[in-house]
């Protein structure tokens, strides 16, 4: 199936290429979440016609990103939890207890966001990389300490 993309994703494409999906994927999620268009004649020549519009929302999204990351740049959250001896943690620091962190500091932040390949599992400090936006990547660092 060709889609033409109305959004950046870092998976498939930039905004306005024509790119092929499998189907399922085109018709369940990316035409639903308004993510794409079916590629047509009709479809190319509406693009065209909205891309002013779709360029000065990217432009504001990518504002408010910004503005979001201004707020995290430099910030430090402090995570405690169980440790065994050898400095592992009994469970593991998942992005919903660095979300939950960063709302204690009065910041939101959608999970799915949030670059972390896997869970995190030792005492320390740890970068954890917020995808804001298809340009804007901001950086904070998780303290992940003990429990007396």
């Amino acid at each position: 199936m060709r889609v033409i993309l109305l959004k950046d994703l870092r998976s498939l494409g930039k905004r306005g290429e024509e790119v092929t999906v499998k189907p399922g994927y085109g018709r369940n999620y990316l035409l639903p979440q308004g993510i794409a268009l079916e590629s047509n004649h009709a479809n190319r020549v509406y693009f065209e016609q909205q891309r002013s519009k779709i360029d000065a929302r990217h432009v504001k999204e990518r504002e408010a990103a910004l503005e979001v990351a201004g707020q995290l740049a430099n910030v430090r959250i402090s995570i405690s939890k169980r440790v065994g001896d050898s400095g592992v943690l009994y469970g593991s620091v998942t992005s919903m207890d660095v979300v939950a962190a960063l709302e204690a500091k009065g910041i939101q932040v959608d999970r799915r966001r949030l670059d972390m390949p896997h869970a995190i599992k030792t005492v320390g400090d740890h970068k954890v990389e917020v995808d804001l936006h298809s340009d804007v990547v901001a950086e904070i660092t998780v303290s992940v300490v003990g429990e007396e």
